[in-house]
Formats: C-alpha cells, structure tokens, sequence
C-alpha cells in the first residue's frame, strides 16, 4: 500500500515539476524570437535605408547596446528607436519598422526621409511617441495610427491631402505645422492650439478660422436644359444670379491662390532668416545628400542650416532641438565665448560653447571646423564632438569633463584648506598637455596651431588625465588689442601680429609650466591692476640668484624633488625665450618632461651651478 503511495506521489510530482520547469524555458524562448525578429527588422531597415552617419549596428553584438536603440528593462524586447539627426534618406520601406510591435518610442526626426508614412505603422500597438518632424515626407497621412500614441509630431514635411478623422483617445500631443494639407480639421483634434496646424494654409476650422462653403463643397441641383416659356423669365434672372455666383467664386479662388502664394513667400523668408532649409523636390534633396556622403569620407556630414554637424565616432543621439530644449548653466567666459554646461532631457550631459565675434564667413567656418573634427583620438585631447552655424548663432559641442580645469585646481580656494596638487600630478599634467599640443600640432598640419593655451583650457579628469580643448578657433576671429596688464600666455610676436603660429603656443605652453612651477596665474584677476608677465618675472628672480623664491610654496612639503623643479624651470625658460626660432619644439619638451627624475639625461638643457640651484630651493620660501 505504501508502496503504490509512493509511487503515484512520485508520478505526480513528476507531472507538476515537468510543467514548471518547461514553461520557464518557453517563455525564455518565445522572448528571444522576439528579440531576434527585432533584431532582423532593424537590419532590414539600416540595409534599406541610407544614411550619412555610421550606425555601427553589429549583428553580432547585442541589439540592445545598438546606437540609438533601447531595451525593456529584461532585454526582451526593442521599446524605443531614436535616430535624430544620423542622416537617413529615401522611404522607409514597408516591413521593417512597422515589425517592432513593442515599440513606444520612435523618434526618425531631422534627416532627409521622404514619400508616404507607411501603413504598417498601425501595426505597433504600444507606440506613444512619434517624432518624424523636420523630414520630406509627403503624400497623406495613415487612416489610421495606432490609439496608445500620446505625442504625435509630423510638422515640416510637404504632407498633403485631408486629415483623418484619428481615433487617438490617449493623445497629449499634436503637431502637423508646416505641411500641404487641406481642408477641415477633425472634431477629434480641435481640443490642440492653433500652433499645431499652422503653415497650412488651406487648413480650416477650429482653432483655425471656419471653413467656407467654396472649401465645403456642398452639392447643388443640377440645372435643367430645356427650360419652359412659362419659366423662361426666371430662367433669365437665375442665369444671372449664376454669372454672378461663378464670378465670386472665379474671384475667390483668386484671392486664395495669391494668399498662398504670399504664405509660401512669407514661409520661405523665415526659414531663411532661422537658419532652415527644407528641399521640397527629390532631385534637390538628391543632390544634397550626395555632398553629404562625399563629405562623411572626411568625418562630418553635410546638414541643413538647422541641424548639428556630427563628426565621425561621436555617439551622442540629439539633435538642435534636443539641445536648444536643455538646462544649461554657465561654466565659463573666455576669450572666444561662453561656455555652458547642457543637461538633455534624456540625461545625456554636454559642454556647449557658443562663440562671438566670429569675422569670417560660412565656408571658412565650416573649413576651419572640418580641420578641427578630423583631428585624430588621443587621450590627451578633447575633440570636437558637433558644431552648428547660422548668422546668429555659432556653437560647438564637446564632451563634459566634470573635474573642471587645471587653472581651478592650482588657484580656486588656496585658503579653504584643500589638498594642493603634489609635485607628481604637476609633471603627469604638464607631460599630458604636452603630449595632447604635439599631437594637435601633427594632426593640424604645419600651420594648424592652438592658438589659446592657457590653464582654463586644460581640463583634468579624476585620474588626473588632461584634455587639452578649445583649439584651433583663433582663425575664426580677431582678437582685439591686448592691455598691457593682460599679456598672459601670448607671445610676444602674437601681441605684436595678432597671428598664432605653433612657435607661439610653445611659448603659451612655457607660461603655463611656469604656472604649474610657481603657483602664480599668468593672467590677474578681474579688476587687478598688477602688471603679470610671468617669463619676465621669473627672469628677473633667477638673475638675482633667488631661483628658490620661484617655486609655489605648496611644493616645499613633499622632499627630494628640488632638483627636478630647477629641470622643469629650465624647460620652460627654453620655451619662453623671445625669438620664436630659438624656441623648443614640443616632441623635445615631451621627452625632457619625461626624463626628469633620470639621472645623467642628455636631452635635458644644460644647466650652470646645479648644485648651487639645488640649495637654494631648500631656503625659506614667500607664499605666493
């Protein structure tokens, strides 16, 4: 009896547990062929679709770490597309995007899209948020789009026909300004601001003016052709109500078309005065584009007035609206502009400069621009990430270094008690900002120069890495004549000239050795009227025999480094010296910085009475 207990618990066990264990593994198979068909209607996509940017979509890496592509928290399913601005071009094809059926997010906004929104659309029952604005899309809209979209922007294409009457009961959302659409507007949509409708200038009805009865169409009776003699009278007398009714009419349709040919013209003007440039035709968009592919061999693609430039490699996935919609607060002014410090609504943080005083034109600047995007990786350089140019605006956009700059660890708070740079960091700084500076000197070409090196320009990460940014806009504009207590880290024949060579970022480079050597900033503070040449300073320290008192006093606590202080010194003496040809060349310095600390170095400038320097450095020294 016990026994066929036994048994029977056992068969039963086995039919429960076969069930449990089997259904997990089902379940995990029914997500990844979903996963994977995601997965196949994205490639068929990016196949199908050109694009200027590199999506760098790799079939065999996880879609889920794809650009501009975003998971459900499991990874199971693709809920999100945003392609901003990456330069896609001709129709999305049928089959393909309208298989992402767990998309909510799709976002194709700012490339060079055109023909019909495609019907499957209607096939992503979960999408909430459809951002196609400020493509070539045309032809008219889906009868019907999925009921879950929340945010529907389809403004700034050349849509055209009537708007459907959408069932969207969940919609928050609406733009579909600046099209070629007609007629009234649907109940369903006349909750939205006039703003959603407008540059459609044969769009009527709430919340734009009524329609009339020319834009109705109502049906009229057809007029008989044989009137009788009894009705011949009135027969006359409708003829001339007709003539006159046809009269109106001809003249209406008259007063329509001039109101939309002024629309157009008006239309037109703006865009042109905001910077925004739309092809209506595929033949111009066609030839566009072409130029665009041309120039991505070179790292950049071509973009309309109102878009971000990208460089190649960048992974950011905005665009000018994104940016324009940021939080920002202001880190900075400088020499070429100010700086500020972007946070976007996806959280992703940049640094935006916007530049003034910029004296040359568009093709200059997008030259200048191109020179500094294909400025090859290196770690010790900060590259240009975007730019965006209009006749008002000039911005650039980099990546954010939240540590801040080398001129805020040597100078901020010296009196709060804060850990000073030691001696090891100041050579690790100044071997990296030498490094990143040749480097931008070999990329650039021979007359390619910085042209703005100063400590402000040199940011340190929390490794204590530099990045050596801001270089090569001094082409851009004209610096104005420099007051006297404001020499700072320009050469002498800069100041003179008003023109950077790669001899005088040598000298700016000496300068801001000599910074990290005294601890003195090279430029006063704002409203100081000290007279600061630090080279000449230090000059006339050392000839007086007091090379001690040159050091910042920060340093005096950390022993054994006098002697390669008094190198360091030497280095960047050789740098500052007035003729620019008797000037070290930074693959020199480069390798005296790394020398320092090795005995007996032959690279190192000679120096008269070491000894001598050595124990002056052990005197009392003044803080400085």
């Amino acid at each position: 009896m016990m026994d066929q207990f036994n048994l029977r618990y056992s068969r039963l066990s086995k039919l429960v547990l076969v069930p449990l264990i089997i259904l997990p593994l089902l379940i995990l198979q029914i997500a990844s062929s979903d996963l994977d068909s995601d997965r196949q209607s994205l490639i068929a996509f990016a196949n199908s679709v050109p694009h200027v940017r590199e999506l760098n979509w790799n079939a065999s890496s996880s879609v889920c770490s794809w650009f501009g592509v975003t998971c459900a928290s499991d990874s199971s399913r693709v809920i999100a597309l945003r392609l901003p601005g990456t330069g896609l071009y001709g129709p999305i094809p049928a089959n393909t995007l309208g298989k992402l059926d767990a998309l909510r997010t799709l976002s194709l906004r700012s490339n060079f899209l055109s023909e019909n929104i495609p019907a499957d659309i209607s096939n992503m029952t979960f999408l909430e948020n459809l951002s196609v604005q400020n493509n070539n899309l045309s032809g008219n809209l889906p009868i019907s789009l999925p009921s879950s979209l929340i945010v529907v922007d389809l403004s700034f294409n050349s849509l055209s026909g009537q708007i459907p009457d959408l069932n969207l009961p969940k919609l928050k959302r609406f733009n579909i300004s600046n099209n070629n659409l007609n007629g009234s507007i649907p109940n369903s949509l006349q909750k939205f601001p006039n703003t959603s409708f407008a540059g459609n200038s044969l769009l009527c009805g709430t919340p734009l003016p009524p329609c009339s009865r020319f834009f109705l169409s109502p049906s009229s009776p057809p007029l008989e052709s044989s009137p009788t003699p009894s009705t011949r009278s009135s027969t006359n007398n409708l003829s001339t109500g007709v003539i006159i009714a046809i009269a109106a009419g001809i003249l209406t349709v008259l007063m329509l078309l001039a109101l939309f040919v002024l629309v157009c013209m008006l239309r037109k003007k703006s865009n042109q005065s905001n910077g925004v440039r739309r092809a209506k035709e595929k033949s111009s968009n066609g030839g566009r584009i072409e130029k665009a592919v041309e120039k991505s061999s070179s790292g950049a693609r071509e973009a309309e007035k109102n878009k971000l430039v990208f460089f190649e490699g960048c992974s950011y996935n905005f665009d000018l609206e994104d940016l324009l919609r940021a939080s920002a607060e202001v880190l900075g002014k400088g020499s070429y502009g100010t700086a500020y410090k972007a946070v976007l609504e996806d959280g992703t943080l940049v640094v935006v400069k916007r530049i003034k005083d910029v004296t040359i034109g568009k093709r200059e600047f997008e030259q200048q621009m191109e020179i500094i995007g294909n400025i090859r990786k290196h770690p010790n350089v900060l590259p240009l990430r975007a730019y965006y140019h209009s006749k008002d605006e000039k911005l650039l956009v980099f990546d954010h270094v939240p540590t801040g700059s080398l001129g805020f660890h040597l100078h901020a708070n010296r009196e709060s008690g804060r850990t000073p740079l030691n001696w090891e960091s100041r050579v690790k700084i100044a071997l990296g900002t030498a490094r990143g500076l040749a480097h931008i000197h070999k990329e650039g070409g021979s007359k390619f120069t910085h042209g703005n090196i100063k400590s402000s320009n040199i940011l340190v990460t929390q490794e204590l890495d530099t990045r050596v940014t801001d270089f090569g806009l001094a082409p851009l504009m004209n610096f104005p004549a420099i007051p006297r207590n404001m020499v700072g880290y320009r050469a002498p024949e800069l100041i003179e000239t008003g023109k950077s060579s790669q001899k005088s970022d040598v000298y700016s480079f000496g300068v801001l050795l000599l910074e990290l050597l005294t601890g003195k900033a090279a430029v006063p503070s704002i409203g100081s009227e000290e007279i600061l040449d630090l080279p000449r300073w230090v000059q006339s320290v050392v000839r007086e025999e007091w090379t001690a008192e040159v050091f910042d006093a920060e340093l005096m606590n950390y022993p054994k480094i006098e002697d390669e202080m008094v190198h360091m010194l030497q280095i960047a003496m050789a740098c500052v010296v007035k003729s620019p040809d008797q000037r070290l060349k930074m693959d020199d310095v480069i390798k005296m910085i790394t020398d320092l600390g090795q005995p007996d170095s032959e690279n190192r400038p000679s120096s008269e009475d070491r000894s001598k320097d050595s124990t002056l450095v052990t005197s009392p020294l003044e803080e400085t």
